[in-house]
């Protein structure tokens, strides 16, 4: 079924030339490229870069090479919402974590909490001064000002929530559409209230709850892995969807090998919410790394991202899957090699 057919599909997809109701999310940390965003056009759908971790710069970069191809692409971008950590209760984990980096000659016992913005401003004046057709934001609500701009500039702007008073403040803060996220998908949770446990909901509720607070078009993600999933969700009032999990293990995938095999693997056989890598809730599959420090992780971000970081990243040149973030959502096992445009239009061809 092309987007347009789907009743109450919004002229955000249309106009666009976008004809599947299942887009591409944006995976930050390596798992989304230009080329995977360029796929998904290609299909007829419509991907992400992801900005998050990545220099305006490098951004910049990235939105040229899609430019070149001559397909319509968004953007998602970390809007600031930081959790800050004491010192004290930093350094505590960090010298918890320790054992797991001595084995990589690491030391993290001398760092200090980084709280950044994610280069927050440059990335806004890269969007400005070369604007694409969406932009998404995710951990906060940029001021209505930034939204305004954007949209004056052609972008259209959609925000991250995952409940209704998230979905309220957004409508308030002028964006065109919501992206509505349920607690079920992988990576990082879009809540804007990272300290406090995440509603068990299905995402077909979340988005009738939703649907029922405010009037903006809405994307569902989160759990999406069988174009059973898709119908529910645009039953329940989504104009589209969108997958992340399920395109890690596409030939365009820039997630590493250990994660990739580690999504085929059955030894890995579920996936949990947890703080323990990031400080912020996040779901990955269960590893050794979780079930060691989970339940003293303390509730600090960005400063627990960047304290982890380099263990994270010499596990995974190590190969080592107990050490590293998998994130995943609950649909993992859908995830299969093949081509993205097959991933996405298999998702959408019953419909």
């Amino acid at each position: 079924m092309r987007a347009e057919e789907i009743p109450g599909m919004s002229r955000l997809l249309s106009d666009l030339g976008v004809e599947l109701p299942v887009l591409a999310a944006p995976m930050a940390g390596g798992g989304t490229t230009p080329e995977l965003v360029v796929a998904a056009a290609r299909a007829g759908s419509l991907g992400f870069l992801a900005a998050g971790y990545r220099s305006a710069a490098f951004l910049a970069e990235q939105m040229r090479t899609v430019r070149a191809a001559g397909v319509p692409f968004g953007v998602n971008v970390f809007a600031p919402n930081p959790v800050p950590v004491s010192t004290d209760v930093y350094r505590a984990y960090a010298r918890t974590v320790q054992a797991e980096a001595d084995r990589y000659g690491l030391s993290l016992t001398d760092s200090v909490p980084r709280e950044d913005d994610d280069d927050w401003a440059a990335k806004i004046d890269v969007l400005m001064g070369s604007p694409v057709p969406w932009v998404s934001f995710t951990f906060g609500i940029p001021e209505s000002a930034v939204v305004e701009a954007l949209r004056r500039a052609g972008t259209t702007v959609l925000q991250s929530v995952t409940n209704a008073e998230e979905a309220r403040q957004a409508a308030r803060a002028g964006v065109d559409a919501l992206v509505v996220q349920g607690p079920a998908a992988g990576g990082h949770s879009a809540t804007l209230a990272p300290d406090r446990p995440l509603a068990s909901v299905s995402l077909p509720d979340l988005v009738a709850d939703i649907r029922s607070t405010v009037t903006l078009p809405l994307v569902a993600a989160g759990g999406i892995g069988t174009t059973g999933d898709v119908t529910a969700a645009l039953h329940a009032g989504a104009e589209a969807t969108m997958v992340g999990t399920l395109l890690l293990r596409t030939d365009q995938s820039g997630a590493s090998l250990p994660h990739q095999r580690a999504l085929a693997d059955p030894a890995f056989d579920t996936t949990v919410l947890t703080r323990a890598f990031t400080g912020r809730p996040a779901r990955g599959l269960r590893n050794a790394f979780i079930d060691r420090y989970e339940y003293v992780t303390p509730v600090g971000y960005p400063a627990v991202h960047h304290l982890t970081a380099p263990l994270r990243k010499a596990a995974t040149a190590a190969g080592d899957q107990e050490l590293m973030h998998l994130w995943a959502g609950t649909a993992y096992r859908e995830a299969v090699q093949e081509p993205a445009a097959q991933t996405l239009r298999r998702l959408a061809a019953a419909l």
